[in-house]
């Protein structure tokens, strides 16, 4: 079945018990590494779409050896056939009689196709190992046992009391936990953007409007338009054979390829346009954003509240006047992670922690009894 080819991609589908990132992020190196590998292993499986290439011709060359010789070669189309009337002029987009001097397109691109999509799935999950690599567990051993939501109360109150003493030990040295996720979430933009470059370089220019041309086709009239996924990815193509004849002579053999991976490579390729554009803008609006929360300290405390809707406002306003970005980012994912009562507590207990050593500025004033109130 067609699902067998997929079966070694399932692992990567795996959701982590500890959200270290965030939806965008997890576009980059869950769901296009997926869809990478996928189409990768899917131009492999010969069983389901046949040999990669069938050549045919009218001399004694052995079928095998001009499949062979014309696969590694590569095979090529004539652009001024690409708009003759089919069945009348040519007897396929692209095929008609060479000249000498005439311009020709090579296509080399096919043999390649699964190892290029393989290689750009490990790209796209180098910045996911190096963000790994400098949160080094930290949110997983924070969170404890606090994202479950029932729990002894003698057992809950250790582990806030142990988080707080943790944050309050580490407060404001944070930054560079939030500026290298930041440095992470560039790395995924640029390297979207120099996925479509690579890919454009390695379709001869042809990626860089291939969505764009592929929409226009839709619109056209059908009598004159020329599908533009047939002159990027032809599936018939033509391939010449040199040998030498029983006089001596070198002679020349034209033959007629047909490439049937062409047409699973063209579905790939118009696919991986328009979710390379998408993910390039959803990661810059994520940029965009990010400089937003860092030159608009308020936006924090914000963002903060929208995800703790059942902490204490006062609470999160206190501990936001005390910390930094970094702290900010840490107390976010934390909440992201944990359950929204023990996250509550937490937020009252480190509140109490923030006003009684002096580390905030601006801060309410603290009644042990009637707890937080606002100034007059």
């Amino acid at each position: 079945m067609v699902l067998d080819v997929f079966g070694s991609v399932r692992s990567l589908i795996k959701l982590d018990s500890v959200c270290i990132d965030n939806n965008v992020f997890r576009l980059h190196y869950k769901a296009t590494v997926i869809f990478l590998v996928a189409f990768s292993l899917l131009v492999t499986s010969n069983q389901y779409f046949g040999n990669p290439i069938e050549c045919i011709q009218r001399d004694d060359i052995p079928t095998n050896l001009l499949d062979t010789y014309c696969w590694i070669h590569a095979t090529f189309t004539l652009p001024d056939a690409l708009n003759k009337k089919i069945g009348v002029e040519v007897p396929h987009p692209g095929i008609d009689k060479y000249t000498p001097g005439e311009k020709r397109v090579y296509h080399k691109y096919y043999q390649w196709v699964c190892f290029v999509l393989f290689l750009q799935s490990l790209m796209f999950y180098v910045p996911r190992y190096l963000w790994k690599l400098w949160e080094g567990g930290r949110l997983k051993s924070l969170v404890l046992g606090l994202n479950i939501p029932i729990m002894q109360d003698k057992e809950k109150k250790e582990q806030i009391s142990l988080l707080v003493d943790y944050l309050k030990a580490n407060m404001r040295y944070h930054n560079s936990y939030f500026f290298y996720f930041v440095f992470c979430e560039v790395l995924n933009f640029i390297n979207v953007i120099i996925q479509m470059y690579l890919i454009d370089a390695f379709l001869g220019g042809a990626f860089s409007t291939y969505g764009l041309d592929v929409l226009k086709y839709t619109e056209m009239d059908q009598e004159s338009r020329v599908d533009p996924m047939i002159s990027v990815f032809p599936r018939m193509t033509k391939c010449t054979f040199h040998r030498y004849g029983s006089s001596g002579d070198v002679q020349r053999h034209d033959a007629l390829c047909i490439l049937p991976l062409n047409i699973v490579n063209e579905k790939i390729y118009i696919f991986l346009w328009f979710w390379f554009v998408f993910l390039a803008i959803i990661s810059g609006i994520i940029l965009i954003y990010r400089l937003v929360i860092i030159f608009f300290p308020h936006l924090r405390y914000v963002t903060l509240r929208s995800r703790a809707r059942l902490t204490d406002r006062n609470h999160l306003r206190i501990v936001m006047d005390a910390a930094k970005i970094g702290d900010w980012f840490l107390l976010y994912l934390l909440c992201k992670n944990m359950d929204g009562q023990n996250f509550r507590e937490l937020m009252q207990e480190y509140s109490k922690e923030a006003v009684g050593d002096g580390s905030g500025k601006n801060l309410l004033p603290y009644n042990e009894k009637e707890g937080l109130t606002s100034t007059p």
